[in-house]
């Protein structure tokens, strides 16, 4: 989801980002730089067939082939003004992406053939900043602000009513699924900072996962084995607990699923754009990432 506030000072003017893609294996604890932009790109997916990623970059959504290290426009018709939330159905098939529209610039979610083609909107009140798809295909899961209060929302993902799921006051954002589809995990800021937590599928059993004192924790993605979290570490202080900012120092943290201390695996120049959303590679040792450079 995007931050809450956005104000006229230097973190939102980001017209001269240099966006760096780059890959972390957790085997190696390597960094390999994929492709270099002059150019603001955010939030990888890694397809579920492991060939290529998708990420967002003035509005329209491209395909990064990983062999050839070429980007494509992923055909989205009308919708052009798309943010950092977009997710890859568990097949490959479909993706479904967040899109500022026309009628009031607020974000809706629709989903579309991986192939391109005419987006089917799927949840008609906003603003709806999409975060999971369930992996049998009929779910998603996104981050919604609604009588005031932003808190975590299902809904079927060919359409239909949606469900609430959390009801803690403050910012409640960022739900994805297992590969199980047994916990979603979220981030909230109901315990003061922003934290790690997990809950059934259902809503049930809502569970702090991180405690980290020092740190807003934004966005934990869990990998395809359901044996480890990555998540973006702000420092306290550095921002409000429900501020998601870009341009500054931020770390890359790694954690057991079932709990346990962060780790962390990185530290880089991001934050908003670096990790919005799920990027971890099929076979569970990789996740792709965004840094970032000012230009001068």
């Amino acid at each position: 989801m995007e931050a809450l506030t956005k104000t006229d000072t230097d973190p939102w003017d980001r017209s001269r980002d240099r966006s760096l893609l780059q890959v972390y294996d957790l085997a190696t604890g390597c960094i390999e730089t994929l492709a270099e932009f002059d150019y603001l790109i955010e939030a990888p997916n890694w397809s579920p067939n492991g060939k290529f990623l998708l990420y967002n970059s003035k509005g329209r959504v491209y395909r990064f082939d990983l062999e050839t290290k070429g980007s494509t426009l992923l055909e989205t018709d009308f919708v052009g003004n798309c943010n950092n939330d977009h997710v890859l159905s568990a097949d490959g098939g479909s993706v479904a992406v967040s899109h500022g529209t026309k009628e009031d610039g607020q974000s809706r979610i629709y989903t579309v053939p991986i192939s391109g083609g005419v987006p089917r909107l799927i949840t008609p009140l906003a603003p709806s900043y999409l975060h999971g798809w369930s992996p049998d295909g009929r779910t998603l899961a996104y981050c919604a602000l609604r009588d005031g209060e932003f808190d975590i929302y299902t809904i079927p993902a060919e359409g239909g009513e949606e469900t609430r799921l959390t009801y803690a006051p403050g910012l409640n954002d960022g739900p994805e699924y297992d590969s199980a589809g047994e916990y979603i995990w979220f981030n909230s800021v109901r315990s003061g900072l922003m934290q790690a937590f997990r809950m059934r599928a259902d809503g049930s059993e809502q569970t702090q996962m991180t405690f980290e004192e020092g740190w807003n924790i934004w966005f934990p993605h869990i990998s395809p084995d359901r044996k480890w979290v990555v998540a973006l570490g702000y420092r306290k202080g550095d921002v409000r607990p429900e501020e998601h900012l870009p341009h500054k120092d931020v770390e890359l943290k790694l954690m057991p699923a079932e709990g346990g201390p962060l780790t962390t695996i990185a530290a880089l120049f991001g934050g908003q754009g670096t990790i919005n959303v799920n990027s971890w590679a099929p076979d569970s040792r990789r996740f792709a990432f965004v840094r970032y450079e000012i230009m001068p």
